[in-house]
């Protein structure tokens, strides 16, 4: 098990979220009948299968998968509604938002959010997400690990209390590694029954007999959190015992404005872009957004932030409990520039970029040539423009993609979804480590986002052109 205690990972499982969804959004389809099962159904005629059920359903032996006439024979007053999986991953998206104000969280298709938390209290963590949900209504299997698969394993599969993390995933069964149905019963029927049984086993015996599929299960479960390129320049926190009015909103983001803009100053750094979170205390988040100079007066700042709830802050709606101001974007301040009373006389000098020593695609009239971020130093890559705030190891490939005259497709499959690119900014060409001959070649990224607000990090092979897209990273 990985020993990192840096930071730690809270995941959240949600076993009923489909059902949970239509309550929470569409209650008035429950009315008188809140006590009977539901499920979600999809398919056509006799081949109807059930997608998702509710904890009553499943106390009634139901499973997904089944054939809802099978399902039927077992619960006569069964609820049934038409599955919708994309409204199921945009609730899931916005329950990960929700979640971000523990830490860097990240949806997880189909059913979890992760959470990079770092907190000394654990346990009055967990409670507080626990209770958090509970008000809300929202079903939920949370635990925490040293990495986000460990986390994941012990909320869906957790047993019996172990003395310390290592024995408690060795406890879990087979099916906590996430392998598919045949290859965990096949690893079952050969006397293998729980993640320690498996990985007492030498590797190789296992890739030979169960498939390569084991290996990286067991590999995934040390594999670390990937937030290593944080998003914000700066980022400050207020959180409120009771929920606040809208002028208390107002006054906590323009005190956070002042409080960044010192913590940059003394950097020697003025804030360009700023993003402020706001989380009520049932859940729901609002997202603001603000550009500027970079200078040393924000007042401006805070009052575009503000402004976007309401005139003044005014129009704020109440129950905001957690308030949070980021700067992604800073540029330096020249000495030569500030007045003495400490305000900005005039523009700011543009920022340092780095330019290639060859090969280079010109981007922006500039030509770029930097590392990959898994050989890039942590702090180097802070320094560049944005970053995912999750990276995949390895890059996950794009299917069916609908090429584009300007570079970034149009349209692509991945994770048997289909993505409609709404915008796209790049590219940004991105080099290995040209010293190492195994080392990944010469990189074309794009950052873009889809039609429902999903942000992505993608790339291709700059020298065998767009042929083969991959995923490499989630921003927030």
């Amino acid at each position: 098990m990985s020993d990192s205690s840096a930071s730690r990972c809270l995941a959240l499982v949600f076993p009923w979220l489909a059902v949970d969804r239509l309550r929470l959004t569409r209650p008035h389809l429950f009315a008188g009948r809140a006590a009977a099962p539901v499920a979600c159904v999809e398919g056509k005629g006799a081949a109807q299968q059930l997608s998702a059920i509710d904890a009553a359903a499943a106390r009634l032996g139901l499973t997904v998968g089944a054939t809802l006439v099978e399902a039927l024979r077992l619960a006569p007053d069964l609820e049934t509604f038409p599955a919708d999986p994309h409204a199921d991953m945009d609730w899931l998206d916005r329950l990960a938002e929700e979640a971000s104000r523990y830490g860097d969280a990240l949806a997880m298709p189909p059913d979890a959010v992760v959470v990079v938390i770092r907190s000394a209290d654990e346990r009055a963590l967990l409670a507080e997400v626990e209770a958090r949900l509970a008000r809300r209504g929202v079903a939920a299997r949370v635990a925490l690990g040293d990495t986000p698969a460990i986390a994941c394993a012990l909320a869906r599969h957790a047993g019996a209390p172990a003395p310390d993390e290592t024995r408690a995933v060795r406890r879990l069964p087979v099916a906590a590694l996430g392998l598919e149905a045949e290859t965990a019963a096949a690893l079952t029927a050969a006397g293998l029954r729980t993640i320690g049984e498996v990985m007492a086993r030498p590797a190789r015996e296992l890739a030979a007999h169960f498939g390569a599929e084991v290996i990286t299960a067991l590999h995934a479960l040390d594999a670390p959190a990937r937030p290593c390129m944080r998003r914000a320049v700066s980022s400050l926190d207020r959180r409120f015992d009771a929920p606040l009015a809208g002028e208390a909103v107002a006054a906590a983001l323009a005190a956070l404005a002042d409080e960044a803009a010192a913590m940059l100053a003394a950097r020697g750094q003025g804030g360009r872009r700023w993003q402020a979170w706001l989380f009520r205390s049932d859940g729901p988040v609002r997202r603001l957004h603000a550009e500027s100079e970079a200078s040393r007066d924000v007042a401006s700042v805070a009052r575009r932030l503000a402004e976007q709830v309401g005139t003044g802050g005014a129009g704020i709606e109440p129950g905001y409990d957690h308030v949070r101001l980021e700067v992604t974007l800073a540029d330096r301040l020249d000495a030569a520039l500030l007045r003495l009373d400490g305000g900005d006389a005039g523009a700011p000098v543009p920022p340092v970029r780095r330019k290639a020593r060859g090969g280079g695609r010109s981007v922006d009239g500039q030509a770029e040539l930097l590392l990959l971020p898994a050989a890039a130093p942590v702090g180097a890559i802070a320094e560049s423009d944005a970053r995912p705030i999750h990276l995949f190891d390895p890059p996950q490939r794009i299917e069916g993609v609908l090429d584009s005259p300007e570079g970034a497709p149009l349209r692509f499959r991945w994770r048997r979804r289909v993505h409609d690119v709404a915008r796209a900014a790049g590219p940004e060409r991105i080099a290995g480590e040209w010293w190492r001959h195994d080392a990944a070649g010469l990189r074309d990224y794009y950052r873009i986002e889809d039609r429902r607000g999903r942000r992505l990090w993608i790339f291709h092979a700059a020298d065998e052109g767009a042929r083969a897209w991959y995923v490499h990273g989630v921003f927030a």
